[in-house]
């Protein structure tokens, strides 16, 4: 059974923007749990390989940041399975909070 992973993608130091990859079999459902698209549609319902513009919310359903969101559907990603970046302000408070 293969896990799903996710990970700052960016260095933890200040900077403009921070990235947070996921890749793995819960992809969509962890991005419905803490990313909200403006667009009102959950990520799980967008379309692969778009920007999404929403907010980046914590366990509790606090918003964090607003953020983008782009997901890779599998099997056409970097790692064959459902993957997803979100892309933040590089603050490192908001980078282990997402």
């Amino acid at each position: 059974m293969s896990d799903t992973i996710a990970a700052i993608a960016t260095a933890q130091a200040p900077s403009a923007i921070g990235i947070l990859r996921l890749s793995g079999p819960d992809t969509c459902a962890i991005l419905d749990g803490v990313f909200c698209p403006k667009n009102g549609k959950p990520m799980s319902a967008q379309d692969g390989r778009n920007m999404v513009y929403g907010t980046l919310l914590d366990s509790a359903g606090r918003v964090i940041d607003n953020a983008l969101c782009v997901l890779f559907r599998a099997p056409n990603s970097y790692t064959g399975e459902d993957c997803a970046e979100i892309h933040c302000h590089g603050s490192p408070i908001v980078l282990m909070r997402g």
